[in-house]
């Protein structure tokens, strides 16, 4: 069994999460005490009372998201005994989910990476007006079919896909004008549906550029060490381990499309054949039925999934 590690992003977030956690783990807790000291705010009260427009707001959704899923490695550390060096082959993030993987894998120390997070999450929000950049879910699109759409809607404005998440699921992002016409030209590219998707910003795209410049900043100032074992990036799709390709990565990661299926792939291609998602939620093993079946797939949130998933390996 080839086990890979993958780490959830932004839209898993709940209220409540990691709750049952921190009342029953002493390390989980003081995870979330130390991101705490390091952004200087209570964001531990947030994730667990809401409000929920809080909870949701870019700057702390990002590190509420990666502090759930720090807190459920050191339980799986510390009480089940998980080595991840010798226990999993690769590391995976979905956009911010990339800085959670790299924390586990130790390449960042938790404080950096609540920093790194609290920024990125106000640089991404800042760098467009709100109201003038959007996103829409293609469902029953392929890359190929997602990219004709968005060059067709775009008319000089900025469109493109931003998450390849499954065969039959492609997230575009853009200016709002140009999503609003990608989402009723869809049908004419046999698109089943286009959602418009509730976002304060339009994500990995070009429009991003400015959030970018902030994040190329940030990450010369801090240590990344090589992760204990590769991670498989957004932007390339391929496994890297080494600082500065991880450093360069993260920056283009920004506006880049999140190249999700074809990480699936890559690491099936190199052996993996169960996926354990770390962190709120079930977004990314529900994906895994579409990207490839034959992968098997868990998610681990919570004390009892920790000990399942303990029990199965």
């Amino acid at each position: 069994m080839s086990i890979a590690l993958l780490f959830p992003g932004q839209g898993s977030q709940a209220i409540g999460m990691g709750a049952a956690l921190s009342e029953a783990f002493p390390e989980a807790k003081q995870t979330f005490e130390e991101v705490d000291d390091a952004l200087n705010q209570n964001l531990r009260k947030i994730i667990l009372e809401g409000p929920e427009e809080l909870l949701t707001m870019t700057e702390n959704a990002q590190p509420a998201l990666m502090a759930v899923s720090i807190a459920i490695m050191r339980v799986l550390e510390k009480d089940g005994g998980f080595e991840i060096s010798r226990q999993a082959s690769f590391v995976a993030g979905h956009s911010l989910g990339e800085y959670s993987a790299l924390a586990a894998a130790g390449s960042f120390s938790l404080f950096d990476t609540a920093l790194l997070l609290r920024q990125r999450g106000k640089a991404m929000q800042e760098a467009v007006p709100l109201g003038d950049g959007g996103m829409a879910a293609l469902l029953g699109a392929n890359i190929e079919s997602a990219t004709e759409l968005a060059e067709a809607a775009s008319e000089g404005e900025v469109c493109s896909p931003a998450n390849d998440n499954a065969p039959d699921q492609v997230v575009i992002s853009g200016t709002t004008g140009a999503i609003d016409r990608a989402v009723q030209l869809a049908p004419d590219f046999g698109i089943k549906r286009a959602i418009p998707l509730q976002v304060s910003a339009p994500f990995h795209c070009s429009l991003m550029a400015p959030a970018a410049a902030v994040m190329a900043d940030a990450l010369q100032k801090v240590t990344i060490s090589p992760p204990l074992l590769p991670l498989v990036s957004n932007v390339s799709a391929r496994a890297i381990q080494e600082p500065d390709t991880i450093r360069r990565n993260l920056e283009k990661q920004v506006t880049a499309m999140v190249r999700w299926r074809e990480s699936i792939l890559e690491m099936k291609k190199e052996g993996v054949d169960k996926v354990v998602e770390i962190g709120s939620g079930r977004v990314l093993s529900g994906l895994m039925k579409r990207i490839d079946k034959e992968i098997s797939a868990i998610s681990v949130s919570d004390p009892e999934s920790i000990e399942s998933f303990l029990n199965s390996i």
